[in-house]
C-alpha cells in the first residue's frame, strides 16, 4: 500500500510540472526572466507586463487555440500530442508563432538579442520537428533547455541585472525535475530527454552568440 501511495504522488508531482512547465509556456517564462533579470528591468512595469502578455499570446494562446481545434475535427486525437505523427501541424504553427514573436519583439525595438532569443526558440522547434520524423525527441527538455540558454548569455554578455546564480540553479533544478517528470510517466527515455536540453540549449544559445 505505501509503494501504490508513493507511486501515485510521483506520477502526480510529474504531470503537474510536465503540466506547469509545458513547452508552449517556456517562452513565456524567458521572457520573464529576460525582462526582470536582464538590464531590461529598467523598463518601466507597464511595459514589461505588455510584452509578457503578447508573448504569451502569440507562442501559448494562439497554439492552443489551434490545438483545440484540431483535436475538435479529429485530425489530432490526443492534446498533450504523445503521438508523434500527430505533432506535425502543432509544430509548424509553433514555429511560425516563434517567428511571430521575435517579429514583434523587433517591431517594438527590444535588443537584438532578445529577437535571436525568440528565433533560437524557432530554430529549436525545428529541429524538433524534422527529428520528430525519425525519434521522438522531448520537447519540454527542448523549451527549459532554451530558456537556460539564455539565462546563461544574459550572464555571460554582462547583461544581468544582479548576480543570477541563484536564479541559475533554480532553472537548472527545474530542468532536472522536469526531465525526472518525463521519465516517470514514461514518455521519454532518458536519451530522448538529454537530446531535447540539448538541442534547446544550443539553438538558443548559438543564435544569441552569433546575431545577438
Amino acid at each position: 500500500m505505501g509503494r501504490l501511495t508513493t507511486g501515485r504522488i510521483l506520477v502526480a508531482g510529474a504531470r503537474f510540472f510536465s503540466s506547469v512547465l509545458s513547452p508552449l509556456l517556456m517562452p513565456t517564462y524567458g521572457s520573464l526572466l529576460v525582462l526582470w533579470t536582464s538590464v531590461l528591468c529598467l523598463l518601466p512595469n507597464g511595459t514589461r507586463v505588455m510584452v509578457l502578455i503578447m508573448v504569451l499570446g502569440i507562442t501559448c494562446v494562439l497554439p492552443m487555440i489551434l490545438i483545440g481545434i484540431l483535436h475538435h475535427y479529429g485530425i489530432i486525437r490526443d492534446k498533450r500530442l504523445e503521438n508523434p505523427q500527430e505533432r506535425t501541424i502543432p509544430y509548424a504553427f509553433a514555429i511560425l508563432c516563434y517567428l511571430g514573436a521575435a517579429g514583434y519583439l523587433a517591431h517594438i525595438h527590444s535588443p537584438q538579442w532578445f529577437v535571436m532569443f525568440a528565433l533560437g526558440g524557432a530554430l529549436a522547434c525545428l529541429v524538433v520537428l524534422v527529428v520528430n520524423h525519425w525519434w521522438k525527441i522531448s520537447a519540454h527538455a527542448t523549451g527549459i533547455g532554451g530558456v537556460v540558454a539564455a539565462l546563461y548569455q544574459i550572464h555571460i554578455q554582462g547583461l544581468s541585472a544582479f548576480n543570477l546564480f541563484w536564479v541559475f540553479c533554480v532553472t537548472i533544478l527545474l530542468a532536472g525535475i522536469l526531465g525526472t517528470s518525463r521519465l516517470i510517466l514514461k514518455r521519454h527515455t532518458v536519451l530522448q530527454v538529454l537530446a531535447g536540453f540539448a538541442v534547446g540549449f544550443a539553438c538558443v544559445d548559438l543564435m544569441m552568440i552569433l546575431f545577438g
